[in-house]
């Protein structure tokens, strides 16, 4: 491919609100663009269902960011301390991979995530108890960022106190915009987050519990499964992956139904649709744009488009999940939506761990909330709702009003 590379305009408020008519236009364009993504970065995006669907299985394609040729990406992650980041799962690939998923992936079965429901309807109920009196709330900062925090830091046995400070610190890392990051800033924030979680793995080997996280520390000091930079990794995983993305899905499904009445009115009418208009809302407007990515450990071809060795491939999930050729109508809204196998976890051996607990929490957020927000619409027009800009999609606040119970 000679053409120029297209360019995904971070910096234009309009793209980040609705990146869709771009992204349908890099789909019709062809199967595989170059494209500056966020941060200035040039990647190959893979942008067609069937094509994205083989290249997440495809062994040729790396998740580890030192397999990149491009040393901006390396730079872009804190410099000092490198690989206590670098540990993880979402970065790394058998056997590595295998060995860490292991270790977490029973805290995840559905069996476990369905023994959290009772506990997960209370922190709900609990938070929606703390607004319904108002008749308005930002839904993020009241409702959809509280509730998968505490979650996590239970399953965790992490303070929930502490949620504020880690959230700050871990958008300081993550987000994206048309510009790199600012190498300082994210040194400074990797520092307190690196402070923060060796605090806490100091505390948890003094007194133990039955949370996730003493179980990791076990494998660490007894069963020798993990280094210390893999622990920490693997907290800083857990607690950053472990709600940002459930954030955006509670708010951003919340969003979709207000900006799709007909699609609200048919859910609170009917809310034996909720788990099949979660899945419509991960395909339609997921939590993850515009994709997952990747590095190419040779040269390859996808879809008949060379891809050079150490080069960025973006499979693009958020473009693939509305492909004309996998999903009729696929830009329409539609919560009946049966055939509905999106790949917005991703597919193959890094398929979200967490799916399973993202999907019960974002069914008893939202179907709870339609019950018990009656009148619910927004309180400010739909141009004023700020969105993630880059790499992770979600709305910043989600003003709204409804009709208060007064008890």
């Amino acid at each position: 491919m000679t053409e120029r590379p297209v360019l995904l305009p971070y910096a234009d408020p309009a793209f980040v609100a609705d990146p869709f008519p771009l992204y349908r236009q890099l789909r019709e364009d062809g199967p595989v663009r170059r494209a500056v993504i966020a941060g200035g970065l040039e990647a190959w995006v893979v942008t067609r269902y069937e094509d994205g669907l083989a290249a997440l299985s495809d062994s040729r394609l790396s998740s580890d960011v030192r397999d990149a040729s491009d040393t901006r990406l390396l730079q872009q992650l804190p410099g000092t301390e490198r690989e206590s980041m670098l540990g993880n799962m979402l970065r790394s690939d058998p056997p590595d991979h295998t060995r860490l998923r292991r270790l977490v992936s029973k805290a995840f079965t559905a069996h476990r995530v369905a023994g959290l429901r009772p506990r997960i309807q209370a922190v709900t109920d609990g938070l929606l108890d703390g607004i319904v009196a108002a008749g308005r709330a930002d839904l993020v900062e009241d409702f959809a960022l509280p509730l998968p925090v505490t979650v996590i830091s239970e399953l965790l046995g992490v303070p929930v106190d502490d949620r504020h400070d880690f959230q700050r610190w871990t958008d300081r890392m993550i987000m994206r915009g048309a510009q790199p990051p600012d190498p300082a800033v994210v040194n400074e924030a990797w520092q307190h987050m690196r402070g923060y979680v060796g605090d806490l793995i100091r505390a948890k080997r003094a007194d133990p519990g039955e949370d996730l996280l003493s179980g990791l520390i076990t494998a660490r000091d007894q069963e020798q499964r993990l280094t210390e930079d893999e622990l920490i990794a693997m907290v800083f995983l857990l607690l950053a992956a472990g709600y940002i993305t459930t954030v955006n899905l509670i708010a951003g499904g919340i969003a979709m139904l207000l900006a799709h009445p007909a699609q609200l009115d048919r859910l609170r009418s009917d809310p034996g649709l909720l788990p099949g208009a979660i899945e419509e809302f991960l395909r339609y407007d997921g939590p993850v744009s515009p994709g997952i990515a990747r590095f190419a450990r040779e040269d390859l071809d996808i879809a008949g488009v060379r891809i050079p060795r150490g080069a960025t491939v973006l499979i693009a999930s958020a473009i693939a999940d509305r492909d004309p050729a996998r999903f009729p109508d696929a830009d329409r809204l539609d919560i009946t939506r049966r055939d509905n196998t999106h790949l917005a976890f991703g597919h193959g051996i890094h398929y979200c761990l967490g799916a399973p607990l993202a999907r019960l929490e974002g069914q008893i957020a939202i179907g709870t909330a339609l019950d018990r927000l009656p009148g619910l619409a927004l309180a400010v027009p739909p141009e004023e709702i700020r969105w993630r800009p880059g790499g992770l999609r979600g709305p910043l606040n989600l003003p709204v009003t409804f009709s208060p119970d007064r008890g």
